[in-house]
């Protein structure tokens, strides 16, 4: 049986507390020469694509920026552009969010970013998840969950229509008199729905993969359908097996009911790593970063999502706070994501982890936000690797190192080789588009749009 080729994306993370943004070898997160060197590290590992998260807002603590997100966030589309002009086969996924941009621009700008790249872009499909954020694009800011999910499956839904406006072969030369000939209904467009009344004519032709690759983040079961139904790559949050191979095996199965062949839907978690000339050198590097990661301040903001207080009267290396969690103040970090919405229960797990590991305010925050997935030797990461894919756990994983720009050349340079040589990993691109790359099928236009649901 032949074995899986490992899909490979390298994540740039930015601004979040992950990056060690102090180490003497870190340097600029906005700088265009740190995107490109991270692009052409990953291009030289002929990794699949280059991943992009959003930045939409500086966070805040009790109405003060972090200090962390001072340094701001490039926008998207203009960088990927760029980078474009850099690699020749990397892919280049763009988080774009689906309920602050409207369906002819996004169409419009992927397309473009299509062309310009010759078939190598992507959206990563987000919604907004705060009034915070919002109130930099529209009026309140906020957007109900159920109708942001419904603004967003129906932008989905347009986009895909736009991208179908044109045929492949929809502009072609009259060699008799050196003009182009058009159908009479190129571009055409006309939708009536709840979110969006539109028509007109799309500008750009049909990108060279048919449609530029659809990326998605789900967990619950209404995401997966999405996943199954409609996108071509999903995020999934389990980089430890057995959990990560029931959810592939739930996702695939999915997929296969909805009328697609299983391949057709990567499934990617993320997974930081840290490597070391020996197991113990590792696990004492990725102990050692795990702590540079959250110093006693960070450890005492992370908190602060969680008791939704300031807490910075207490000692990072002394005991939980014994006050409970403010449920009734408005939120005292803004621009973060909430993972679980329960703070009483989760300051009851919080102080239940403490009590029976002895931990400190300071270890408990280690411990829950912050995680290395990877760990050991180059032979044994390459190993965890490949048979983390080889045994269906997924399709691959998107990468994520700790230092930017230069912390993915110790991975291409000691880990891809060792993949490479077990037959698990390219060594050399054989496409010209991502979906070349990521074995994906050419959509037919006007195929299936499912509904966008988290």
């Amino acid at each position: 049986m032949s074995r899986k080729q490992i899909i490979l994306g390298a994540h740039h993370a930015g601004v979040n507390h992950q990056t060690l943004w102090g180490h003497p070898d870190a340097g600029s997160q906005v700088d265009f020469s740190t995107f490109e060197h991270v692009a052409r590290t990953a291009e030289r590992g002929r990794f699949d694509f280059f991943f992009l998260p959003e930045g939409l807002a500086l966070r805040e603590r009790d109405g003060q920026i972090f200090d962390q997100d001072v340094i701001g966030r490039p926008d998207t589309l203009p960088l990927l552009a760029s980078l474009a002009a850099v690699t020749g086969h990397l892919g280049l996924v763009g988080t774009l969010n689906a309920t602050f941009n409207e369906p002819y621009e996004l169409a419009r700008q992927l397309a473009s970013l299509d062309h310009l790249s010759g078939g190598r872009a992507a959206w990563n499909v987000v919604t907004s998840f705060d009034a915070f954020t919002g109130q930099n694009f529209r009026r309140g800011g906020f957007l109900d969950r159920a109708d942001r999910y419904e603004r967003a499956a129906e932008a989905v839904a347009t986009v895909r229509e736009l991208w179908d406006t044109w045929a492949d072969d929809e502009v072609v030369a009259d060699k008799a008199t050196g003009r182009f000939v058009r159908s009479r209904d190129v571009g055409a467009f006309s939708r009536t729905g709840p979110q969006f009344t539109i028509s007109g004519r799309f500008t750009v032709p049909r990108s060279p993969q048919g449609r530029p690759v659809v990326f998605q983040a789900g967990v619950s079961d209404q995401g997966r359908e999405f996943a199954a139904g409609s996108s071509d790559a999903i995020y999934s949050p389990f980089s430890r097996l057995p959990q990560a191979r029931e959810y592939y095996a739930d996702v695939k199965a999915r997929v296969a009911r909805l009328g697609r062949r299983p391949d057709e839907v990567k499934v990617l978690p993320g997974a930081a790593y840290v490597l070391g000339d020996t197991a113990a050198d590792a696990h004492e590097h990725a102990r050692w970063v795990r702590e540079q990661q959250v110093d006693g301040r960070t450890a005492q903001v992370l908190l602060e999502q969680v008791w939704n207080r300031d807490l910075s009267a207490y000692d990072p290396a002394g005991p939980l706070p014994d006050v409970e969690p403010d449920l009734d103040a408005p939120p005292f970090i803004q621009g973060r994501t909430l993972l679980d919405p329960d703070r009483r229960g989760r300051v009851a797990r919080l102080r239940a982890l403490a009590d029976t590991h002895g931990w400190s305010l300071r270890q408990v925050a280690i411990d829950q936000f912050t995680r290395v997935d990877l760990v050991g030797t180059p032979a044994q990461v390459a190993e965890q690797i490949d048979e983390f894919v080889q045994t269906d756990g997924s399709d691959g994983f998107v990468v994520t190192s700790n230092v930017v720009p230069h912390g993915l050349d110790e991975f291409v340079d000691r880990v891809v080789p060792l993949l490479q040589e077990r037959g698990s990993l390219r060594t050399d691109y054989t496409g010209t588009t991502l979906r070349d790359n990521l074995g994906l099928p050419v959509p037919a236009r006007g195929g299936r749009a499912a509904a966008l649901v988290g």
